[in-house]
């Protein structure tokens, strides 16, 4: 893959501080490092950074030569004792980015543009949602990539944001609509999107605030992004095409290269380490122990948050299915508390049931023991399992995640979803139908060829490979 340019390029790499934003970028980061010769720096924000050195991340990368970690601050307050290592409030993290990383973004580039044996800066590549940095790059005369982290389908959502907003829908008009069927509502007006209805789009038009932070930052980030040279997605062509042939008539070029977990491991023979979390490497173990698709993995990744009355109830229904399941509970996954699981619970599931603070997802999913997936459809989480062959449910909690959800329970077929307002028996049944029912089986069929199509797309020839290599070529090389 790749050819190495006489004069060596530089990238520099922003992603969004939140985990499922860090792992994408860093793949691609990785890819354009080890097989196009770029000098790679990458900007994590300094309380991230200094996550990722608690977790040994950038440990994994300290001796990789043209590979550098740089920080700049996000503009919020310290996190007080107890929470220096849990996820940052979204929308006042979104708030501050908008508000402050600016001057010390140009300030840094800087700093590595050409200095300290770093070859002069020949691009960007920054976070959908992190679109400040198109003013830095529009200073320097270099061409910018925006990765939009998100799946397709969830990207055209946010793009018509604007429209939702024009035709009186969003916001709501009061908190009632939440509950009489509004949510509901067809929205069939949206080119290459079919079968959607309000409740399908991303979460934050579920407010009855015009001044909503996340809806309006959304709203103006999916749009300035079009100012864009290129525009990065993690997904392939086979799979969104029919979103991916609306949005090509509407943004800049885009470049589909997923799924970045297949390709990235296929380029690099090192695992890459992209953690905010320490990992539990027990649980390969565990899963070593257990026979070919016996097992449930429950991952809700790293910014959902529960109630401990929630959190309840999936335990019950996870013991009472009698599945063994492996189950990742963070630290800070229950709203303003800890987890706290009844001790029979634990009795009741024992040499059959694994809790773990995190690990490694990727892994995890590619086990043989691996069964089936109950996630919250974050895109990551989502495109890792149809890169698997694993079947999903599906409990999204916010931003596109409802949207991933639709599309993987009625477009791809390869999942069920649980209701919001979850309850043991629904889990109970839910989780028997995916391990050893009919649906089950149909769905395990269906996410098996959605592997093998994501896998063609990653050999050489296929849409993904070939976009990675036109994505360097056409735009981020020094012209």
């Amino acid at each position: 893959m790749g050819s190495f340019p006489s004069e060596k390029p530089h990238a520099v790499c922003i992603p969004y501080p939140a985990q499922g934003h860090v792992t994408p970028m860093l793949k691609l980061a990785q890819l354009l490092h080890s097989c196009y010769g770029f000098h790679i720096t990458f900007v994590n924000t300094h309380y991230n950074h200094h996550r990722l050195l608690n977790s040994g991340a950038i440990l994994s990368h300290q001796n990789v030569p043209d590979f550098r970690f740089e920080s700049i601050p996000d503009g919020l307050p310290a996190p007080s004792e107890g929470f220096e290592d849990a996820t940052q409030d979204v929308p006042e993290l979104c708030r501050s980015v908008e508000k402050n990383c600016l001057q010390p973004f140009k300030e840094l580039l800087g700093r590595v543009n050409g200095v300290d044996g770093s070859p002069p800066v020949s691009c960007i590549v920054s976070d959908g949602v992190m679109s400040f940095t198109l003013d830095a790059a529009r200073e320097m005369g270099l061409p910018e990539v925006i990765f939009w982290t998100t799946s397709a389908c969830g990207y055209a959502g946010y793009l018509h944001y604007k429209e939702l907003i024009q035709r009186g829908i969003v916001p709501l008009k009061d908190e009632a609509q939440l509950n009489n069927g509004y949510l509901e509502m067809p929205i069939d007006w949206i080119p290459g999107m079919k079968n959607m209805r309000l409740r399908d789009m991303p979460s934050f038009v579920r407010t009855t605030d015009p001044n909503d932070i996340m809806l309006n930052y959304l709203n103006k980030e999916s749009w300035r992004n079009t100012k864009a040279t290129a525009i990065v997605l993690n997904t392939f062509d086979e799979l969104e095409q029919t979103v991916l042939d609306t949005l090509r008539t509407m943004l800049p070029p885009i470049y589909t290269v997923g799924p970045l977990s297949l390709l990235s491991s296929k380029a690099n023979k090192q695992p890459i380490s992209s953690t905010l979390w320490k990992e539990d490497t027990e649980c390969l173990k565990w899963l070593d122990t257990k026979t070919p698709g016996s097992v449930v993995y429950v991952n809700f990744g790293s910014i959902t948050v529960m109630t401990n009355g929630q959190l309840i109830e999936f335990a019950w229904g996870l013991a009472n299915s009698k599945c063994d399941f492996l189950w990742i509970i963070r630290n800070d996954l229950v709203k303003g508390d800890s987890a706290v699981l009844p001790p029979e619970f634990s009795a009741d599931i024992e040499g059959r049931g694994l809790l773990a603070r995190w690990c490694r997802q990727e892994a995890v999913l590619a086990h043989p023991a691996i069964g089936g997936f109950l996630t919250h459809s974050g895109w990551n989480s989502t495109i890792d399992s149809l890169s698997r062959g694993v079947p999903m449910l599906s409990w999204p909690f916010f931003a596109e995640q409802q949207t991933n959800c639709r599309y993987v329970c009625t477009e791809w077929e390869v999942g069920m979803e649980i209701d919001n307002n979850v309850k043991r028996d629904e889990v109970e049944w839910q989780v028997r139908e995916l391990m050893t029912g009919e649906k089950g089986a149909d769905m395990r069929n269906r996410a098996i060829e959605w592997r093998k199509s994501a896998i063609r797309a990653i050999q050489p020839g296929g849409s993904s490979f070939v976009n990675l290599e036109r994505l360097v070529k056409e735009v981020m090389l020094p012209k």
